[in-house]
């Protein structure tokens, strides 16, 4: 149920609430309710995306002890902000995180939490059609250029340009895609982008299951590799990285909203993580093995070479292949609660974008055009996620949550609750503030050596 305005009737903690706007359109479609599988598989591709790209990088700085603990710490600080955040909604007014939030911190709070979450899904789209381009054109990483599948398979001609190659993408893929009016409508992409993102596990697992065994490469490096003091800070600038990688919470009610049993939430979230933590876990732990110190910050442009298996080459394209098509078919899924937040912040009274085609295809025409700018502008998808995680992100994911449970208007908090919402919310800054400084730490210490 796409909507974008708050709901004025109170529901029960088990019944779902429609409004009438939402009771036209299912009956305009002979749309039942959204089942569990396809609910599970659309929450479980918001939540891998790209973050699993730049997981093995973050293991790299951090080591594979450090590194696991962290993806494993913050799966679980997810599943708990998502129950606290749906437990609070089914006692609130409206069934939007927009709408719970405006109505314990007023507009101000609602607008707020609008922003992150635009800011965040624009990022994360961002860095989307980065990869994407990576894939298909090629990439410079640390003065070496790492070619794409087009340049590879075809050579170099005007189409194959990266610049070409995404306004192809654009239109033939994301603009059919992102004209969708109900997310239950991509649980089919939703079902196939995360089995293409399996196969790239099992892939990767295997190179590096074989080339473990043959001796060709050793175990991965358990702690991180320097001790000093900036090193050490420069080790919290992946937090936002993982944070980034477990978002999910902006398209968790749109999700609900739409399920045949909305009580089957809780279940859903906690399937979705599971399974998504294990991917994560194992593409960590695999693909950190495979390149060791040499991992790059996009993992995807490490497999354009030799891979010292049988049939290497073919491997290398398989997998950028797949998880270059992933990425076309997670790309729709957080255009659509960007667009829901984008909509709700720029028209909060306006009628249910779903209902104005001219307000829907306008926004999502402005919104296609910024990403695409985005994604030829910013250079590399770790200054997006940091960037975006650091800020939108930890703010969606933790603070707005937790801040809900403390403040507890309806007085329906425990004590757990208000612990493990302290907890977030420290965490959250804390480790927010750590990122930043170092990482404008590292650009004027840039800025000055070149400069001398």
């Amino acid at each position: 149920m796409t909507i974008s305005s708050d709901r004025k009737c109170r529901r029960s903690p088990k019944t779902p609430l429609l409004s009438k706007h939402d009771d036209h359109e299912h009956a305009e479609a002979g749309f039942d309710g959204a089942s569990f599988s396809g609910a599970v598989f659309n929450l479980s591709t918001t939540i891998v995306g790209a973050g699993i790209m730049a997981l093995p990088a973050a293991i790299k700085k951090l080591g594979l002890v450090p590194g696991l603990i962290m993806i494993v710490l913050c799966s679980m600080l997810t599943e708990s902000s998502v129950d606290m955040l749906m437990r609070f909604t089914r006692y609130s007014k409206s069934s939007t995180y927009a709408g719970v939030v405006g109505e314990v911190f007023g507009g101000p709070g609602r607008n707020l939490l609008q922003v992150c979450i635009v800011v965040n899904n624009s990022g994360m789209l961002i860095v989307y059609m980065i990869i994407i381009g990576d894939v298909l054109s090629g990439t410079w990483s640390e003065g070496v250029h790492h070619s794409g599948v087009v340049e590879e398979w075809f050579g170099e001609y005007w189409w194959s340009r990266r610049f070409i190659l995404l306004v192809l993408t654009t239109i033939l893929v994301f603009a059919p895609l992102v004209s969708f009016k109900r997310v239950d409508s991509l649980r089919y992409t939703s079902a196939l982008s995360f089995g293409l993102a399996i196969v790239f596990v099992i892939l990767t697992a295997g190179v590096a299951i074989i080339k473990l065994i043959d001796g060709s490469i050793g175990m991965p490096r358990l702690m991180p590799k320097s001790t000093e003091k900036e090193s050490l800070w420069k080790l919290f600038t992946t937090i936002p990285i993982v944070v980034t990688a477990f978002i999910c919470h902006h398209n968790v009610h749109p999700i609900e909203n739409e399920l045949e049993d909305p009580t089957h939430m809780k279940s859903i979230a906690k399937t979705s993580l599971s399974l998504c933590s294990s991917v994560y876990i194992a593409t960590s732990f695999f693909g950190f093995s495979l390149f060791g110190d040499e991992t790059l910050d996009d993992i995807l442009a490490n497999f354009d070479g030799d891979l010292g298996v049988p049939y290497s080459l073919l491997l290398s394209d398989i997998v950028r292949v797949s998880y270059g098509i992933h990425l076309m078919l997670v790309f729709p899924i957080v255009f659509y609660s960007l667009r829901l937040n984008l909509d709700g912040l720029l028209f909060p009274h306006a009628i249910p974008i779903t209902l104005d085609n001219r307000r829907f295809y306008s926004i999502t025409a402005a919104v296609m055009s910024f990403v695409f700018i985005g994604a030829n502008s910013v250079p590399s998808i770790w200054d997006a996620f940091q960037f975006t995680g650091a800020t939108a992100a930890i703010a969606v994911a933790y603070i707005f949550p937790a801040a809900i449970a403390l403040r507890d208007t309806h007085g329906v908090a425990t004590k757990k609750d208000r612990l493990v919402s302290c907890l977030m919310i420290f965490l959250a800054v804390s480790s927010s503030i750590i990122a930043i400084s170092s990482d404008l730490y590292s650009i004027f210490t840039c800025e000055e050596a070149d400069g001398s």
